[in-house]
């Protein structure tokens, strides 16, 4: 499994970032594998993890054209600046009634 780490801090958010946002979350979970998206924003920053099966998937959604118009509108008008990780997790661990 891998997880996509973004990380960005905002210059100015509006409605349609929250209607982008939630399109992409959409897309990523429903079309293209992703197995989990959470996003956190606190104060200017925000942080992104989603999970992934495979490399494949997260190349796919990558380059999926919605994506890339988001991409475009992150970096033109609601990101000052942002960062993309990608990692493959080698253990997991959690506690008895955590989620998996």
């Amino acid at each position: 499994m891998y997880v996509v780490i973004f990380r960005a801090t905002i210059k100015q958010l509006d409605e349609q970032y929250v209607q982008m946002a939630a399109r992409m979350r959409e897309l990523a979970l429903t079309q293209f594998g992703c197995i989990e998206f959470n996003a956190l924003s606190e104060g200017q920053q925000e942080v992104a993890l989603s999970y992934w099966p495979d490399e494949q998937s997260i190349m796919s959604w990558r380059e999926h054209p919605e994506h890339k118009i988001a991409q475009q509108l992150g970096q033109l008008r609601w990101y000052q600046d942002y960062s993309v990780q990608v990692a493959k997790l080698e253990r997991h661990y959690a506690s008895k009634g955590a989620a998996e």
